[in-house]
This record gives structure tokens, C-alpha cells and sequence, in this order.
């Protein structure tokens, strides 16, 4: 079996990439990868160095927009795992135009590649921000969609596109809608990475708002074993929600890290709310417990510690990435 990997050079689709070769998903073992990612300010080979040796592993330096790559490594693979996206709320805040050009148009030139070329199984991965927000109880995955940034938006309307291709054309797609991940080469924009290792040089964290928003955490290992279950065992034309089962504030999370990190709450600066900021995220994953006995396994207290100190073993990875990005 080889697998196109979209976007395997981010934080969640390295983590895919690099598993998979580690044979930790039933039903992929041995399989070959190819991972197919343009770069862009978040991609980084780094994030595979440890299975950049592997026989089974190949690296494409590509858009999934450009129909001459895809023509050339699509009748290559037997499925696609399609991680490939613009991912920041803050940065579809301020510029809109990437996120719908590589989240809509170029899942729609993958979905057409795939069509061309016969390939059949498709695993579309995709976010619980396209719910919007709920005040109380978990979205299914029959809940509207009701996204409230642009980012939200585009990964919506890439949802829609790839159901879309299921009931017109029959293709084998299943699509993935995650809640907010953690875990080790998170891109240090987020909140996790970003408070950590703000911490780490003495300085100061942005909350946003009060602090009162709340989301799900997930840690990417769990995240990853689901996609791969889906990948293997999920039903075509349907959605699965997948989450951590850990529901924090930001103000929660922030006394969790400040406590990691041994500083006080001198050290958090609240900031200006984000625009269209969504108050409260929760997924049912009961479909995907029944239907494909997943369950989160990574406790996240300990995860997060590990988190933590993968950060201040990895100095290296991630200060190149803050100073370049300029981010503080």
C-alpha cells in the first residue's frame, strides 16, 4: 500500500507520516508514504527527520493546487490522507484569500486528481471550528454548519466539496472533524507552544479576552489513530468526529502551563478578544467509539508535561520558527 500524504510536513500530518512508518496503525502496516507539502511558513521537513532514512518514505516538494504535480504522483498511491491546509484563525482574520485558495480550490483540484487517476479512498481531514460555537451539550456530526471565521469557513466549504464528490462521483471519502491538538512540533503560533516557550525566555503570555473560552484537547497522537482508523475501517460518505474528552477554559490551560513552567499569573498579559471568537467547542465522538472502537488514550496531564518538556529539549526546532515568524 502507499499513501499520499497532503500537508505531511505540519504538526498533525508529520505526526501521521512518522507513525505510519513506525507501523503503529493497524491495517497500514508496512505501507509506503508519500507526503506532498509546499512549505509554507508552517511546513517543515524537520518535523520528519526521524523517518527521513526510511525506505518507505518520500518527500514531494509541492501545492496540491498544481495539476502537473498532481498528474505526476497521484496514479502513484493507492489513497490520500488529506491534511493539507491553512490552519491560523488569526491570520484568515486578517487576510482571507489563502485559506479559501488552499482549503477550497485545492481540495478540489486533489478530489479531481483523485477522480482522473481512479484513485478511490480518500480521507479528508477536517475541524470542529466548522460547527461554530455551542453554549452547552457536544455537536454530532449531523449538527449545521455554522462557521464563524474564515478559516472555519473555508475548511467548511472543503467538507462540503469533498461530500460532494462522494454523492456525485461514489468515491470511497470519509472526512475526519477534530478538536483543538496538542502535542510535540506544534508550530509555536498556537497557544500551547506559544506560552510555553514564552515562558521558557522569561516572557510574558497574551490571553486573549477574559479567558473564558473553552475547548477540547486532544493530543495528535490520539488524533492521528483515529484518521488511521477511519483510513482503514471508516464508512464512505460519512463524519467523524474525534476529540480528547478534555475540556479546558484558556484560563484553565494558562494556570496549567504558568504551573509547568514554575511563574505566577504575573506573566499573563490579557489582550484584545479575537474577532469572531468562538466562546465553546465540543464534539460527540460517540459514532467513531461505536463504530470504530476509538477512544483517546494519552491522559492529559501527563501529556501535556510531555509536551512541556519536549519544548525544553527542542530548543533547536523551535526558536529558528518564533524568530522568523516573530513571534512573542
Amino acid at each position: 500500500m502507499k499513501l499520499l500524504v497532503t500537508g505531511g510536513a505540519g504538526f498533525i500530518g508529520s505526526n501521521f507520516v512518522r507513525r505510519t512508518l513506525e507501523d503503529a496503525y493497524p491495517g497500514l502496516e508496512g505501507a509506503e508514504v508519500v507526503v506532498l507539502d509546499a512549505l509554507t511558513y508552517s511546513g517543515n521537513k524537520e518535523n520528519l527527520a526521524p523517518v527521513a532514512d526510511s525506505e518507505r518514505y518520500t518527500f514531494v516538494h509541492g501545492d496540491i493546487r498544481d495539476d502537473k504535480v498532481l498528474d505526476e504522483w497521484i496514479p502513484q498511491v493507492d489513497g490520500v490522507v488529506h491534511f493539507a491546509a491553512e490552519s491560523h484563525v488569526d491570520r484568515s482574520v486578517r487576510d482571507a484569500s489563502i485559506f479559501v485558495e488552499t482549503n477550497v480550490l485545492g481540495t478540489q483540484k486533489l478530489l479531481d486528481a483523485c477522480l482522473r487517476h481512479g484513485i478511490d479512498r480518500f480521507v479528508h481531514v477536517s475541524t470542529d471550528e466548522v460547527y461554530g460555537s455551542i453554549e452547552e451539550g457536544e455537536w454530532t456530526e449531523e449538527w449545521p454548519l455554522e462557521p464563524n471565521s474564515p478559516y472555519a469557513a473555508s475548511k467548511a466549504g472543503s467538507d462540503l466539496i469533498a461530500r460532494s464528490y462522494h454523492r456525485t462521483h461514489k468515491m470511497n471519502i470519509s472526512i475526519t472533524r477534530c478538536s483543538n491538538n496538542y502535542g510535540p512540533y506544534h508550530f509555536p503560533e498556537k497557544l500551547i507552544p506559544l506560552f510555553v516557550t514564552n515562558l521558557m525566555d522569561d516572557k510574558h503570555v497574551p490571553l486573549y479576552g477574559t479567558g473564558e473560552n473553552v475547548r477540547d484537547w486532544l493530543h495528535v497522537d490520539d488524533h492521528c489513530r483515529g484518521i488511521a482508523m477511519v483510513y482503514t475501517k471508516g464508512r464512505a460518505g460519512e463524519v467523524y468526529n474525534i476529540g480528547g474528552g478534555t475540556q479546558l477554559t484558556n484560563v484553565e490551560i494558562t494556570k496549567k502551563l504558568l504551573e509547568l513552567m514554575g511563574k505566577d499569573w504575573s506573566y499573563v498579559d490579557h489582550v484584545e478578544d479575537r474577532k469572531g471568537h468562538d466562546l465553546r467547542y465540543c464534539v460527540d465522538i460517540s459514532k467513531i467509539q461505536k463504530e470504530l472502537g476509538y477512544e483517546p488514550q494519552v491522559p492529559f496531564e501527563q501529556g501535556l508535561a510531555d509536551v512541556v518538556q519536549w519544548y525544553r529539549d527542542n530548543r533547536a526546532w523551535w526558536e529558528p520558527l518564533k524568530e522568523r515568524a516573530a513571534l512573542s
